[in-house]
């Protein structure tokens, strides 16, 4: 899963492949946010992620895509 989250005066947004379903996602995202804490995911590698929730413009969530490298015919 691609979670996409845009953070306020940064000028490129936040890339996270983690293994959390679409509705995990949403659910902390929504708990970070009426919290006013941190949201906190955790990428498909096991590293965390904090951002400060009041400082999120956005959050896209989706399935990875995967691009191909190379010539195609």
């Amino acid at each position: 899963m691609e979670v996409k989250i845009g953070v306020q005066y940064a000028q490129r947004e936040l890339v996270v492949e983690t293994d959390e379903t679409t509705e995990a996602v949403e659910k902390l995202v929504t708990e970070a946010i009426a919290g006013g804490g941190l949201l906190t995911l955790t990428d498909h590698k096991g590293k965390k992620v904090f951002v400060a929730a009041d400082k999120i413009t956005y959050v896209e969530v989706g399935r990875s895509t995967v691009t191909a490298v190379g010539f195609r015919s």
